[in-house]
């Protein structure tokens, strides 16, 4: 009886050991979240016009990365920025 009581006290520990992790890192995302989210207001932007084939182009590509088109966009033309700046 007593090994069950220190079984069920150890497993209640590690719970709560685990519960607080989770609180914790529930408290990262959430800032997180909140500095993408004042990034995503200082965004600018931008009026872009492509050929009909192009967009098809993009939106499967951005389908293929599980992104939006938009998205798709950013992600290519911050590469070619960063490929830039390296060369």
């Amino acid at each position: 009886m007593m090994e069950d009581l220190n079984s069920i006290e150890a497993r209640e520990k590690r719970l709560e050991e685990r519960i607080l992790k989770l609180q914790k890192r529930e408290e990262e995302l959430k800032a997180r979240e909140k500095v993408l989210k004042q990034k995503e207001l200082e965004k600018k932007q931008v009026l872009l016009r492509l050929s009909k084939s192009l967009w098809q182009d993009l939106a499967s590509w951005a389908e293929d990365d599980f992104r939006s088109i938009n998205a798709q966009i950013e992600f290519i033309l911050s590469k070619a920025v960063r490929e830039r700046k390296k060369s």
